[in-house]
């Protein structure tokens, strides 16, 4: 049987925000780090990333922390580097509402926006300020190929991604020559937990597959990675499209 594993990684701290993220917990499990790593899993629910650790295999430590609570993100952010500077940051967190729902209640619509962009933006500031003075560190932020164009069934959400994409991009580039790594991961159609019962779409992968794909891009020196690699192709066909046909052809 072929081992998909990229291998022990050796960090003192690893860092998952929305640590019950299916796609998260596939990173942490292909880096495979260490016994003398500490695993940090930090969400609202203390059962559920207790349950999500086990998954893993191996101790964890748990940490309360709330994406769309934005004004405490510092203090967090503070109180985890206290303990030390994790070296690997996983932004995870996200939602997805459809958008019938979002459109009967908008504060659902805000709330997507809340976690799946704004507690990311706060959040990643506040650990790459740290990072920065230390002068090293890595954070993987997870955003989409929704974020390459807006389509009519999910606009809300791709607005969110896209926003995240260009902050990634532009904190990438702030970081740049600070000793600190920014890895903007651009999964596909991800069957799992936050699509069920949703039609798969064109090359759709497996949150397994973006795991093993993240934990090679670490190991090597690239800024963005495409889930699969084929995704790349068809983003930038995407751009192309004129935007009566897109209308037409984006469900």
């Amino acid at each position: 049987m072929t081992n998909h594993r990229a291998g022990p990684i050796p960090r003192s701290r690893v860092l998952l925000l929305g640590g019950t993220s299916e796609i998260g917990l596939a990173i942490l499990a292909a880096l495979d780090p260490g016994a003398d790593v500490e695993v940090i899993l930090a969400g609202r629910d203390g059962q559920r990333l207790a349950a999500a650790g086990k998954t893993l295999h191996r101790p964890v430590t748990v940490a309360r922390y709330d994406a769309m609570d934005t004004a405490s993100h510092q203090a967090f952010a503070d109180e985890i580097c206290a303990g030390g500077v994790p070296d690997l940051v996983i932004a995870a967190t996200g939602i997805l509402i459809p958008q019938e729902q979002a459109e009967r209640d908008v504060r659902l619509a805000a709330g997507m926006i809340e976690t799946n962009f704004t507690g990311h933006v706060t959040a990643l500031l506040a650990f790459g300020g740290h990072m920065r003075q230390r002068g090293s560190g890595t954070i993987v932020v997870l955003s989409s190929v929704a974020a390459v164009r807006p389509r009519k069934f999910n606009p809300v959400y791709g607005a969110a991604k896209a926003g995240l994409d260009a902050f990634a991009r532009g904190f990438a580039d702030e970081l740049h020559g600070t000793g600190v790594r920014l890895l903007l991961v651009r999964p596909g159609f991800v069957t799992g937990r936050m699509t069920e019962g949703m039609d798969p779409a064109p090359l759709a992968t497996t949150p397994r597959a973006v795991g093993i794909a993240v934990a090679a891009a670490l190991r090597g020196k690239k800024s963005t990675v495409w889930v699969p690699a084929p995704l790349a192709g068809l983003a930038t066909a995407m751009r192309l499209i004129p935007r009566p046909v897109w209308r037409k052809i984006s469900r």
